[in-house]
């Protein structure tokens, strides 16, 4: 059976764990336990279907009603994006998904909080004190059903005309657990593949495609319908040619609470890669620019 999921934490759980060429460090951080997975060799990238790359997966994230401890949770997401961006040159960061879907919408309602800074410069920028900030581009997109172009096509072509040092890139991701949805980040160095949640599979946005580094951040905010009988019966409880056409690979499960997931969640990403990108700056300093 196939257990659909964009988290290389649970693509490791499911396979068994121990696997030669896979490197795990479980670090506790407040509230959050993050899981700091490595993919060393094709053979271990085969056998957990991702590609080799750094996979840092912080888990426990309180995002629901008690919405606690915010500035220690962006500033420790924040210290472990910092390691996998280059020290010098723009920054284009990507909000990938459709603003009318909720679930979708991580990826632009995460831009919307990153500060961009590409056109802050000169005696302006001097004048008012953000001389030291690093230049970034922020991108929204959209989707090829709202503008005809893929996503891919787009990022390519402006990386190639911009001078651009890496590109993060920010999705809604896909989860087999129901424990993932919505309480999970995922940050990687192997980019990203828009629309992959939902088996709708696009150009991705890696080292290969674009030429520079691309950090991909992401929470689960959907869970495939056989997966999750998958997860929820067991595999010998679930009978794939007894159920209806709907339910095969048709069916995609979001919590109700939604809505409150992504907002919470995207203000937390942006956050966190603000105080990434403009290390120069503190937390209250960024936190005044962004509101």
């Amino acid at each position: 059976m196939n257990y659909r999921t964009d988290l290389a934490l649970e693509a490791h759980e499911i396979s068994g764990g121990d696997i030669s060429g896979v490197k795990m460090d479980i670090v506790s951080k407040g509230v959050m336990k993050i899981s700091r997975l490595q993919i060393q060799n094709d053979a271990a990238s085969k056998k957990l279907g991702k590609p080799k790359g750094r996979y840092i997966t912080a888990e426990g994230l309180p995002l629901t009603d008690n919405f606690r401890d915010v500035k220690e949770q962006i500033e420790a997401l924040s210290d472990e994006i910092k390691p996998l961006l280059p020290e010098k040159g723009t920054i284009l960061v990507v909000g990938i998904g459709n603003t009318e879907i909720t679930p979708d919408s991580l990826g632009p309602k995460s831009a919307d909080s990153v500060l961009a800074t590409r056109h802050i410069s000169g005696e302006i920028a001097r004048s008012a004190g953000l001389d030291k900030l690093r230049p970034v581009a922020v991108l929204s997109p959209g989707v090829l059903g709202q503008t005809g172009i893929e996503v891919g096509e787009l990022i390519v072509s402006l990386t190639q005309s911009v001078e651009t040092s890496a590109v993060i890139a920010i999705d809604a991701l896909a989860s087999r657990s129901l424990s993932h949805l919505g309480k999970t980040i995922q940050i990687s160095d192997t980019g990203i593949s828009p629309g992959s949640g939902i088996g709708n599979n696009r150009l991705s946005l890696t080292k290969s495609t674009l030429g520079i580094p691309v950090i991909g951040i992401g929470m689960p905010t959907v869970v495939d319908g056989m997966t999750l009988a998958l997860d929820l019966l067991g595999e010998a409880n679930v009978r794939k040619d007894r159920l209806p056409d709907e339910y095969k690979g048709k069916m995609i499960v979001t919590p109700r609470e939604i809505d409150l997931l992504t907002m919470r969640a995207s203000k937390l990403i942006g956050m966190a890669v603000n105080c990434a990108l403009q290390d120069k700056y503190s937390f209250e300093e960024l936190a005044s620019l962004v509101s």
